[in-house]
């Protein structure tokens, strides 16, 4: 089972992504003003690689971002590739 669960202490923040209980990968974010957000990082470790993993972390930026009224700046090389490909997220594209 995949659960992801998110932290934030005003500054910065992390999406982590467990499997069965164990971290499997997280992504890390910065505020940049109230209303938006910067990706920064994400990483799958390499035992989960290939699951989709990453992109699920991304998805799960994009719905907090949708659920909270936010955009996102995907400065993550991996999650600015996941935005450039996927016409569907960028209404939360910070431009």
């Amino acid at each position: 089972m995949i659960k992801i669960e998110r932290t934030d202490d005003g500054k910065k923040g992390e999406f982590e992504l467990y499997e069965s209980d164990v971290k499997a990968g997280y992504m890390t974010y910065v505020w940049a003003g109230e209303d938006k957000f910067i990706i920064d990082h994400t990483e799958v470790f390499p035992e989960f690689g290939g699951r989709g993993f990453g992109r699920k972390l991304v998805d799960a930026a994009v719905e907090f971002a949708r659920e909270k009224g936010l955009k996102i700046i995907p400065l993550c090389p991996y999650a600015k590739g996941v935005f450039d490909k996927t016409d569907e997220i960028k209404d939360v594209l910070s431009v």
